[in-house]
């Protein structure tokens, strides 16, 4: 149903014809009932036998809609209703409930219900009082509503209108966030919508502050959206470990004292309520919502952004290609034309910068063309200690440490089932960085740690230097083409490549900083 339509379709639920006929013909009326019809109606309605109730007929009142009313005699006839309603795209709005009928009473009829509709008001009509409202909202929901006999036509209106407006407005609402998740934006575009359904979101919850955010790998919490201050008024790491409690259940919700947590995988949203108040059921279907079409509509930028990178790659790949031919010959010739003038007794400082600038050359068409090939792994067994130690001389030949340290920690005879060659690249671009990084910061005591552990599934190698760590600003974006900072060289595909080789593994690389930059590879053994 297009959420512009208002949805007026209404489902009585009741053992007693007379009320069942009566609340029709107070909100469709059709024809005026006889009046014995009315007086027997009156006796069930009002518990007074021989009281005559008003019905006043609404047709000429324009602020009430036309509503279309079914009935059902018992509480599981109306379940397969509403179920056959939601599978056909025609639900009901409003449900008219009593509470005393034989096989499921009403607050079990509505405990069933909201297993399948999370969004339809239920208004339980009774003149007795087998259950309170606090037990009938703690296993049915917030918003069920209770109303007790005896009532006028004009109540009954009024209950059926502002529940058709109240579901209505939460179908439009949920009609527009779902837009979200198949929008296709811009990042930039993508974090103003998302600040715009935050701020939206925390006046719909009535919200001091809502947060937006996930935890990356490390722990760390990566905002992404917040209004007001969330950062005076929760504390994120104290409620991490009831974050991750939270997904270990399976719950998506739980609420702190005044602070609501929700998690849709990868992203968890934070806010905090007004005196602990309670978020009635619709509205925790909203954010439920929220959560998993905001999430989508990240995803979908992402995918966006990398496919604009990989085009605008592809394009600087091709433009590569045609001057390869005719610059890759003496960009390679610059080493040999440095080693003629060594044998002529050429000035060694000319010499040493000449190959630096034939070797950066050299690399940058390398790197280029390695990022776009995406050529296959040949996997096969590999000694990783060896490739370390491989990575740590490729490094000192092109990259002078100028006195940094490298200690290994590595068992002997450690295998992967792996691509030898891009793992060593992957190495050494990673204790390359260190050694830029250290000498460029000047580093006293240089130092970088390369430290390999194993389990029986996989291999953790952790390159870690002493150094002053990597921006903030550039953590999130680190391992995508061109982000580098700080660094006279390179290409700003270094990252990039590794994380293209260790995936192409199946395995996984993460970075953060602990007094230095500490990069973490994990992969499989097979």
């Amino acid at each position: 149903m297009p959420a512009q339509e208002l949805n007026t379709r209404v489902l009585v639920i009741d053992d007693e014809e007379m009320v069942r006929d009566s609340i029709k013909n107070i909100l469709q009326p059709e024809t005026a009932p006889e009046s014995e019809a009315i007086t027997a109606a009156a006796g069930l309605l009002f518990d007074e036998p021989g009281t005559e109730p008003v019905l006043t007929s609404h047709s000429t009142l324009r602020v009430f809609p036309d509503f279309t009313v079914d009935l059902a005699v018992n509480g599981k006839q109306g379940y397969e209703m509403i179920k056959a309603a939601l599978e056909a795209g025609n639900p009901y709005a409003v449900i008219f409930l009593d509470m005393r009928m034989p096989g499921w009473d009403g607050l079990e009829t509505a405990i069933h219900i909201r297993k399948i509709d999370q969004k339809a008001e239920i208004i339980i009509v009774t003149a007795y009082s087998d259950h309170s409202i606090e037990d009938i909202i703690s296993k049915a929901g917030h918003n069920v509503g209770y109303h007790v006999k005896p009532y006028a036509s004009e109540e009954i209106l009024q209950l059926a209108t502002k529940a058709v407006y109240e579901y209505n407005r939460i179908v439009n609402l949920e009609s527009l966030i779902s837009v979200i998740g198949n929008i296709q934006l811009s990042q930039k575009q993508l974090d103003r919508l998302l600040q715009n359904i935050v701020d939206q979101l925390a006046a719909y919850i009535n919200a001091e502050s809502v947060l937006l955010g996930k935890f990356n790998e490390e722990g760390r919490y990566i905002p992404l959206a917040s209004v007001g201050e969330p950062g005076k008024l929760m504390n994120i790491d104290q409620i991490r470990q009831q974050l991750l409690s939270l997904k270990q259940e399976g719950s998506q919700f739980v609420q702190l004292g005044n602070l609501l947590a929700a998690h849709m995988e990868p992203y968890d949203v934070f806010a905090v309520l007004p005196n602990e108040s309670k978020l009635r059921t619709e509205k925790l279907y909203l954010l439920q919502l929220f959560l998993n079409n905001a999430a989508q509509a990240i995803r979908n930028a992402e995918l966006q952004e990398a496919l604009l990178r990989k085009e605008k790659l592809t394009a600087a790949g091709n433009a590569v290609g045609m001057l390869m031919h005719d610059l890759r010959t003496p960009i390679k010739s610059i080493a040999l034309i440095a080693d003629m003038l060594e044998m002529q007794g050429a000035d060694q400082e000319t010499i040493s910068l000449l190959r630096e600038a034939g070797r950066q050359a050299s690399e940058i068409f390398d790197d280029f063309l390695d990022y776009l090939r995406e050529s296959p792994l040949e996997k096969q067994p590999v000694d990783l200690s060896l490739v370390v130690q491989q990575a740590i001389k490729l490094c000192e030949d092109r990259t002078p440490g100028h006195g940094v340290t490298i200690e290994v920690q590595a068992p002997d005879n450690l295998e992967v089932m792996g691509d030898g060659s891009k793992l060593k690249r992957s190495l050494s671009n990673l204790i390359g960085n260190s050694i830029d990084a250290l000498n460029s910061n000047k580093v006293e005591a240089p130092l970088i740690k390369v430290h390999l552990s194993a389990s029986a599934a996989e291999v953790q190698i952790v390159v870690a230097d002493n150094g002053p760590g990597i921006p903030e600003e550039i953590l999130p974006t680190l391992f995508e083409p061109f982000v580098t900072r700080n660094k006279s060289t390179g290409t700003g595909l270094g990252l990039a490549i590794v994380r293209q080789y260790i995936e192409g593994h199946r395995g996984s690389v993460a970075a953060h900083n602990e007094e230095g930059a500490v990069f973490t590879l994990q992969i499989p053994r097979r």
